[in-house]
């Protein structure tokens, strides 16, 4: 790999994967339409641990209180406070994605990563996400007022964003819209949610690699694992601090565009 080719694709995850518009399509659709080689799956495992680190170090604050209560509620055997329950409702909330991951994992990689899908998810999914939008002007719950079953629900509907296009916060952020949520308590569970999903992620691809004995080119690898990080941290900064003015109408445009021009590939 190139330099440029590195940058550009280490920007697009990190521009991507925290905004409701599917940074898995742009990853795909970037070597397509530039003819670049497949980038590798130990590239792939960089930029994932670049996003990592960003919204970890974006709410370190808030993991270190859920972590703390997390480990109180197992001590006491009882959950004593609201960071405990937004701990246990992340864990239970990636059972879903965790589990149809491993069962269609090899199905997802080799069937479902044409221009097509991801054309038509990125339209359909971007067109319910602006009415979950339009729907949730008035909602007032936040993060802290969620119970089981909505959890649940949000955790099946972060499985489907294994198909590509569908993006894994988009919908997060669309079923959580739907439940009640207002934006903000929506995307930040959505990215608290991102945080067990892109570890096992990273955990699978690691474990290829493994098995493959790839040879890894460090330098691109720091370097985008570098450039994945950063840009994610002030992607997800600028998104929380604008969300409640922008609403989700220009990611729906951008994502009816992007499934358009999919399609006319």
């Amino acid at each position: 790999m190139d330099t440029l080719q590195v940058v550009v694709l280490s920007l697009v995850q990190g521009l991507t994967e925290f905004l409701p518009i599917s940074s898995s399509a742009h990853l795909i659709l970037v070597p397509s339409l530039t003819d670049w080689q497949d980038q590798g799956l130990a590239f792939d495992v960089a930029l994932h641990l670049g996003t990592l680190l960003a919204v970890v170090f974006y709410f370190r604050y808030d993991i270190k209180n859920m972590i703390i209560a997390w480990w109180q509620s197992i001590l006491l055997k009882k959950i004593t406070n609201n960071n405990a329950r937004l701990a246990w409702f992340v864990l239970i909330g990636t059972i879903p994605v965790g589990l149809a991951g491993l069962a269609f994992k090899d199905y997802i990689e080799t069937s479902m990563r044409g221009t097509f899908i991801i054309g038509i998810a990125s339209i359909f999914f971007g067109l319910l996400l602006y009415v979950a939008d339009r729907k949730s002007i008035n909602n007032k719950k936040n993060e802290f007022d969620l119970d089981l079953k909505q959890v649940m629900l949000i955790g099946l509907a972060q499985a489907i964003a294994l198909i590509p296009g569908t993006s894994r916060s988009g919908i997060t952020i669309t079923t959580a819209l739907l439940l009640g949520f207002n934006a903000t308590a929506a995307a930040r569970f959505s990215f608290l949610l991102s945080i067990p999903v892109i570890v096992l992620s990273s955990m699978l691809l690691g474990l290829d690699i493994i098995k493959s004995d790839l040879i890894i080119d460090y330098n691109s690898f720091i370097l985008g694992f570098v450039i994945s990080a950063i840009s994610a941290f002030f992607c997800i900064a600028l998104f929380l601090k604008f969300i409640q003015k922008t609403g989700m109408t220009p990611y729906v445009i951008y994502r009816v565009i992007l499934g358009f021009s999919l399609l006319l590939l």
